[in-house]
């Protein structure tokens, strides 16, 4: 049977529960990024109203946090089925029909981040390679698409996963 819009489909088996778990911890990582830029930029704020003097490249630091976090988010939002759908033309539409339709949109899906996943591994690449850095701090850039990558890994399991899931229900 399908699961409502953004309920957690993590009994469905083993894997499921796997993937959930790790989500849920990428997604809890994610969140702790984002406290941490955001004390950063409290601390920069209150700096630069104190002394004229903000936190020394916090706008990067802020940058490279929030794409970290943004990506950890989604492997979460996936497997609650947290993903914006229009369904004003299959409300009342059936059941297999609906799991068909999310099944074809979750095979997109995986495509999509399959080739992410491989553009941003290149993109990786050429960044270790080139020693690209940050402009103000020369912060080495690569670690933080290094570390996007098992994110996008995790991503493209639970895509693939939901694509699954949502064949099954299609037969049923």
């Amino acid at each position: 049977m399908a699961e409502a819009v953004g309920q957690d489909i993590a009994a469905n088996g083993p894997v499921g529960r796997a993937l959930a778990l790790l989500s849920r911890w990428c997604a809890l990582f994610g969140g702790l990024v984002l406290v941490a830029i955001s004390a950063l930029t409290v601390v920069s704020v209150a700096l630069r109203y104190l002394t004229s003097r903000p936190v020394p490249g916090d706008f990067e630091l802020v940058q490279l946090g929030c794409a970290l976090a943004v990506f950890a988010f989604l492997p979460w939002c996936q497997m609650r089925r947290g993903n914006v759908l229009v369904d004003i033309f299959t409300l009342k539409a059936p059941k297999r029909l609906n799991a068909g339709l999310d099944a074809f949109g979750s095979l997109l899906y995986s495509a999509f981040v399959a080739l992410l996943l491989w553009r941003m591994y290149d993109s990786a690449l050429d960044k270790f390679d080139f020693e690209e850095t940050t402009m103000r701090l020369a912060l080495p850039v690569w670690p933080i698409y290094a570390a996007i990558l098992p994110i996008l890994a995790l991503l493209l399991a639970t895509t693939v996963y939901r694509t699954w899931v949502s064949v099954s229900e299609a037969r049923s």
